[in-house]
């Protein structure tokens, strides 16, 4: 047996739990997990010892902004910051100009990642118009994406055409799209009661980030909870899979917690700023910079509650890159501002950090970054999993490497990191997709147009359907 690639002397964690052993690889798949001492003719051995070897991150919410925002960022800086963070197949979102809802729109998208991704992608499309839905489902995507809102005070994050709020066009998308199987990540919001309750933040002439933060977690959240509330019942009503963005109350993911018991195909996520960026000193500090969301610490303890038990499914970064100039204003007049934070260059390495602080379970973070996430949105047995015949989508990392994540470090255009000065305990050194490196010994070396489409080839499938058989 010759092979292409021996990683040699690392703790190799598989389905079943962390092993020593020595990975095999070949043709740009898992070909075998071995003792050391089975010989096997390689062209390549990497040196994995006292290392960590860990399937890749896929993550399912990504903002590019390609096309219409590359000031921000694009496909090609995006993809290098997956890289360097050990995240191997990205999905992007669909609030871009102009916003992908239809064929047209998404075959742009699909070209563009084809000639500039370094990591293999996917993409959501905004499934609001109805006649687009099976025809983009047929393109091979596995998740369409809504939001619930409606900026108010600027036109970006959320355009006009990726968002539904009427509740009765949301079950007619979601009866439609419940008849291709693919999922439906929503972005929950309650737009009356925001409209309400930033209208009273606002007549106060509270424009700061402390009065915007405050709006957005008013009383327990009620704007997240009522709005997934309704998701939920209408995911019930329509067999509709649905998964929850943004997850981070305490009576949503009680909502999501009983939801599964009964039944509902339902996944949630959590966002790297919700357990690491979230508090009131962040808000304070980092003002616009910081947020996204403020979580108060009881909603944030009922978080990793639900990280520790399964409830909440899949950690993706909601990477969203916005310049120093978009944030500046909301020192001021945050309504303004355009909110979210970067954050795809060390989710995982934030991930792992928790590991050794003792806050997650190794196991725990390797579910919620790739094997959950893959096996949800129809990549199972494909991606997220070190086991023979999945793509060799591997990240060699130290849990023992102390550092300091700086400014200096950071590969996105707007060159910030709200993790600026924050130390940390573990260090990813190389990144492989599909077998090939595409980051290692501090540089990215993966070359643009080497990703591909993510997505289940009709022969993995078969292959799949078989061993099920069995």
């Amino acid at each position: 047996m010759s092979i292409d690639l021996r990683i040699a002397g690392g703790t190799v964690v598989t389905p079943s739990g962390p092993v020593v052993a020595d990975l095999l690889v070949d043709g740009g798949r898992v070909a075998g997990i071995v003792a050391a001492d089975v010989a096997v003719e390689s062209a390549r051995i990497i040196d994995a010892t006292g290392r960590l070897v860990l399937p890749g991150m896929v993550d399912v919410h990504v903002h590019t902004r390609e096309p219409g925002y590359e000031h921000k960022d694009d496909i090609l800086t995006t993809t290098r910051q997956a890289a360097a963070g050990g995240v191997t197949t990205i999905f992007g979102m669909p609030n871009l100009k102009p916003p992908t809802v239809d064929v047209a729109t998404l075959t742009d998208v699909f070209d563009r990642y084809a000639s500039s991704s370094i990591v293999d992608w996917n993409h959501n499309p905004a499934p609001t118009k109805f006649d687009q839905i099976g025809p983009m489902a047929a393109m091979g995507i596995r998740a369409f994406k809504i939001y619930m809102v409606v900026d108010t005070g600027r036109s970006y994050p959320h355009p006009a055409g990726t968002g539904i709020h009427d509740h009765g066009h949301l079950l007619q998308i979601m009866d439609e799209i419940a008849k291709t199987g693919i999922r439906f990540i929503v972005h929950p919001h309650d737009q009356a009661l925001m409209d309400y309750i930033e209208g009273e933040v606002l007549a106060r002439g509270d424009n700061t980030p402390q009065g915007y933060a405050s709006a957005y977690a008013a009383r327990e959240g009620v704007i997240w909870d009522t709005a997934i509330d309704v998701v939920l019942r209408l995911a019930e009503a329509s067999g509709c899979p649905v998964h929850i963005a943004h997850i981070q109350t305490r009576r949503s993911i009680e909502a999501v917690r009983r939801a599964k018991e009964r039944g509902v195909d339902v996944t949630c996520e959590v966002n790297h700023w919700a357990p690491f960026l979230s508090t009131w000193n962040d808000v304070e500090t980092l003002g616009p910079y910081a947020l996204s969301y403020w979580v108060p610490d009881d909603n944030r303890a009922a978080i990793w509650e639900g990280m520790r038990d399964g409830t909440i499914d899949i950690a993706s970064s909601d990477h969203a890159p916005h310049t120093r100039e978009e944030k500046e204003i909301g020192w001021t007049e945050m309504w303004s501002a355009h909110t979210g934070t970067p954050g795809i260059q060390y989710y995982y390495e934030l991930m792992l950090d928790a590991v050794n602080r003792g806050e997650l379970t190794l196991d725990r973070v390797v579910e919620m970054v790739a094997e959950v996430p893959a096996a949800k949105f129809g990549l199972a047995g494909v991606k997220g999993i070190l086991e023979v015949g999945a793509d060799a989508d591997i990240v060699i990392a130290d849990l023992d490497h102390e550092w300091t994540i700086t400014d200096d470090d950071v590969l996105s255009k707007i060159g910030w990191t709200p993790y600026n000065g924050r130390t940390i305990s573990t260090r990813i050194e190389r990144t492989l997709v599909r077998g090939r490196e595409v980051y290692a010994d501090g540089a990215v070396v993966g070359e643009p147009g080497y990703g591909k489409l993510a997505a289940a080839p009709a022969e993995r499938t078969a292959e799949l359907a078989a061993k099920e058989g069995n």
